[in-house]
Formats: structure tokens, C-alpha cells, sequence
């Protein structure tokens, strides 16, 4: 099980696989891949601000049929507990999708610096 950060998304979208590590390559090809359903929240406040020229539905949809993307549907209640504890930032998305890897003891890809040296099983 591997949960993806929300750039991860973006570049899968825009076929831009030069962006991934070899071992993230791996990682994309051989797990199950999951997202936080914040990701989605995140997709759309780049949609929204113009960062993005879709939708987020339509990103998680592409990707939930090309590469088999799921949205994990554990109850917002745990997740937001946990991410509380998550002092090392205040990027409410790191929080939320950081805390989602966590309560599933999962490994989480992301090229996120910060994400990287405060949660053990961020891989890049």
C-alpha cells in the first residue's frame, strides 16, 4: 500500500514521469496505490487558484482508471486526531495526507523535503 502526495498526482496526469525517482517508478509499478480523499480538496484549491486547468474529479478519475488509483474511505475523524499531533508543519494538506499514511502504518511517496525528514516511511 502506498499513498501518493498530491504533486505525485499531478505529474502522472501530465505524463511527466522525469519528475520520479527510480525507486518511486517501482514503487507507481508494482503497489497498490491510495490517496488521501484530501488530496482531492488540494487538487481543487489549485484548480481553483489557477495553478491547475482541471478539475480534481477529473484527475482522480483519469488516474483511478488508468493506474487503478483508489481513494481511501477510512472515517475523517482518526485522520484529522492524528494530524493535530503533526506540529513539524503547518500546511493543513501535508498534515491531513501525512496523518492518512500514518494510520495505515504505510509507506507515503512524495518529493515533499519536510514530509521526508519528519515521517519515517515518506519515500522518495
Amino acid at each position: 500500500m502506498l499513498f501518493l502526495d498530491t504533486h505525485i498526482l499531478v505529474w502522472l496526469y501530465q505524463k511527466d514521469l522525469e519528475q520520479f525517482s527510480e525507486a518511486g517508478i517501482s514503487r507507481l509499478e508494482h503497489d497498490l496505490l491510495i490517496i488521501s480523499p484530501a488530496v482531492l480538496l488540494e487538487l481543487e484549491y489549485l484548480y481553483e487558484t489557477g495553478v491547475l486547468s482541471v478539475h480534481s474529479q477529473e484527475i482522480v478519475n483519469y488516474l483511478a482508471r488508468t493506474i487503478e488509483l483508489e481513494t481511501d474511505a477510512v472515517s475523517f475523524l482518526p485522520i484529522a486526531e492524528q494530524a493535530l499531533r503533526l506540529q513539524w508543519t503547518s500546511d493543513p494538506f501535508d498534515r491531513l495526507l501525512t496523518a492518512q499514511a500514518m494510520f495505515h502504518s504505510a509507506d507515503f511517496l512524495t518529493r515533499d523535503r519536510t514530509i521526508l525528514a519528519n515521517y519515517p516511511k515518506a519515500v522518495w
